[in-house]
């Protein structure tokens, strides 16, 4: 009997060999056996979490949701191999218990096939199928606000809507009205031309900034929401002249598009739909009423940005507006130096942002970021721009700023309706601080020191309105708050070497300047030997530590109704009183008077160090907390903005400061929001 179980097992062996043998194959089948076809094993959680959240918005493959909706259906083979005439069966077969699901994954399915095979007509699917989704006929079909797919779906919408209306050629979006093919049928869009008028411009040239890959910038700023943000080009109308402050072609303006379609749902059964495209300025609009529902709209700032800063010529004018060979206005120019970023809005206050030498615009775009992805900035300040010829006159520039600021107030609210834009902030970086406290100063005649009154001096209107605005000041009524960053008050120390005459003898004055000026010599030949006019002096001049106009411009005081503020770069460490920032000393940025003090470690190009940009957000919070736009926050930092205390970028908890004596009362406090 043993002998015959053992041939069952299969050995002619020794009964004791065979019966080991016996047991071995017995274990191993029963052990194949036992092998369960599901079952789980620990991962590491992000292995986990990307298989959770992969769309086709991020990789090559469906999301889960869309996967089961094919493998309920039997028909996720069909996909890989026909997926068209998968997802018209599906679209076809929507049985409307399940309309929800089905949607999304046509949606996402959609979008996937359109990367696979740059249909645009699947990208304009997409977005129809996403917006059906999320805005269905049925209010009771609405998804509940934390589904997951509500994200992934917004998204689909807004990439599928700047694919599916693009031009593959140029790359641009063709916002055009007409009617569009979709895979199962057409949508019929409107488009009102109102919409791309913004005051006396025209939207042109519209890109998705989703497409635009942003470098150089140390944020970048994106408000999440429905619609497809777009970077636009500013046109000048035909019809509309020259404002005093323009926005000039170069800018590109971040804004959203939003394709509203007509029961979605109805439509994409019967293959008929019909939309119709709004644009919304990022500037203005954040959210948006879509079918009975508000909802946010999604902008990008810091794309469009960038995309400005690209197109401009900022970094190439730099040198070139030192020696100034972009020449300075002439007279009947005054006011064309200043420029936006968006069209005026009244109601926010004008952040007005001065340049330093051989410098320009474009080194303000750290902090232009900051404040325009910040919301509670964004959506109190309008950010305007000025550029000069850094190698002219201090006073020459100065009377140039002060003039495009007053065009500016004048030609935008001509009544005096708009009590924010006369609530100016105006801040100055380098030679630019030098500048912007020309805003806020009486000099009366102190400047003017020619041996003859003015009065006195024979000259025709132009020659007195170029005299009279570049050495007679008094304090603009419409700026109420002044920023001075790494300002020359005493002058840099570079001026002082012997290589500082030699570039300073290359700066080219402008022609009519220089016609000006012997103009009223010859009127006036008493003038002949003053020194003045022996050599106009450039802004290496104006920036000597010894020069007269220097020393008088310091000890002039901001007018009572201005509040102003330091920002110092000193470079390395030790104490910041025998430090400078490698152009200027402590002791030449240091002024006395000022509301706050705040020093940076830092070279002297300090418009992007992290700890200024906090420092200006704070100003600007202060500026708006005083001017009755926000409530004082109750906020866990304090920092001391006592004069004569400087701090170095260092923030400290209330409790902290508190025991060091930084606690201040609540006019004379810096807040700092909580991040």
């Amino acid at each position: 009997m043993a002998a015959v179980r053992e041939r069952r097992c299969g050995t002619v062996a020794s009964p004791g060999t065979g019966r080991l043998r016996c047991a071995l194959v017995t274990m191993a089948l029963v052990a194949v056996g036992c092998t369960a076809p599901i079952g789980v094993e620990v991962q590491n959680p992000r292995t986990v979490h990307a298989q959770l959240v992969k769309s086709a918005l991020s990789g090559d493959e469906p999301s889960s949701f869309s996967m089961a909706v094919l493998q309920r259906s039997a028909l996720a083979a069909g996909y890989e191999e026909y997926p068209a005439l998968t997802l018209e069966r599906m679209r076809r077969d929507i049985f409307w218990a399940e309309a929800s699901d089905r949607l999304f994954a046509l949606a996402e399915l959609s979008f996937l096939h359109a990367v696979r095979t740059d249909s645009r007509k699947h990208y304009l699917a997409a977005a129809v199928y996403a917006y059906a989704f999320m805005f269905p006929d049925d209010p009771s079909h609405i998804p509940p606000n934390l589904d997951p797919r509500l994200r992934i779906a917004a998204d689909l919408y807004n990439r599928g809507l700047t694919r599916g209306l693009g031009d593959p050629e140029s790359g641009s979006l063709a916002v055009q009205a007409g009617v569009h093919e979709l895979p199962f049928g057409e949508i019929e869009i409107e488009v009102d031309e109102e919409d791309f008028r913004w005051g006396d411009y025209e939207l042109i040239d519209f890109y998705a900034s989703a497409d635009l890959l942003v470098h150089g910038l140390r944020n970048r700023y994106r408000h999440p929401g429905i619609g497809a943000p777009l970077a636009a080009r500013t046109h000048l109308a035909e019809d509309a002249r020259t404002p005093a402050t323009p926005i000039p072609n170069i800018v590109r303006v971040p804004v959203t598009i939003l394709l509203r379609i007509a029961t979605p749902r109805a439509g994409i059964v019967s293959g008929r739909l019909r939309g119709r495209v709004d644009v919304f300025g990022a500037h203005n609009d954040e959210w948006v009423d879509v079918a009975g529902r508000r909802v946010p709209l999604e902008f990008e700032t810091t794309a469009a940005l960038a995309s400005t800063l690209t197109l401009s010529r900022f970094w190439e004018s730099e040198t070139a507006g030192f020696f100034g060979t972009l020449g300075i206005r002439p007279p009947d120019q005054f006011g064309k130096g200043l420029f936006m970023l968006h069209p005026y809005t009244p109601g926010r206050i004008p952040l007005v942002l001065v340049h330093g030498t051989a410098s320009s615009p474009g080194r303000w775009a750290e902090l232009v970021n900051e404040v325009m992805g910040v919301e509670i900035l964004r959506d109190h300040y309008q950010i305007w721009l000025f550029t000069y010829d850094t190698g002219q006159p201090v006073s020459f520039s100065a009377g140039l700023l002060r003039e495009s600021l007053q065009n500016a107030v004048a030609e935008l609210d001509p009544d005096g309706d708009d009590a924010m834009l006369r609530n100016m902030v105006v801040m100055g970086h380098s030679q630019g601080g030098l500048l912007t406290k020309l805003t806020s100063v009486s000099s009366g005649d102190r400047f003017w020191t020619y041996p003859v009154p003015i009065e006195e001096l024979e000259l025709d209107a132009k020659q007195e309105q170029v005299l009279r605005r570049s050495l007679f000041f008094e304090p603009l009524p419409f700026v109420h708050r002044v920023v001075f960053v790494a300002t020359p008050h005493g002058g840099s120390f570079l001026t002082l070497w012997r290589a500082a005459g030699v570039v300073g003898d290359l700066v080219t004055m402008p022609v009519w300047v220089v016609q000006t000026m012997a103009d009223v010599v010859a009127q006036n030949p008493d003038l002949a030997e003053h020194d003045s006019m022996k050599k106009i002096p450039t802004a290496i001049d104006n920036m000597t530590p010894s020069n007269p106009f220097l020393m008088t411009l310091r000890e002039l005081p901001i007018a009572p109704h201005v509040s102003a503020h330091s920002i110092i770069a000193v470079d390395g460490g030790g104490p910041p009183e025998e430090g400078n920032d490698g152009v200027v000393e402590y002791t030449s940025a240091h002024l006395a008077g000022v509301r706050s003090e705040h020093v940076v470690r830092s070279g002297h190009s300090v418009q992007s160090h992290p700890g200024m940009i906090l420092e200006v957000g704070r100003i600007l919070l202060e500026h708006l907390i005083e001017s009755g736009l926000e409530e004082e926050p109750d906020s866990p930092f304090t920092i001391d903005v006592v004069q004569g205390d400087v701090v170095q970028g260092d923030v400290v908890p209330a409790d902290r400061a508190q025991a060091r004596g930084l606690s201040r009362p609540p006019a004379e406090r810096a807040i700092v929001p909580t991040p």
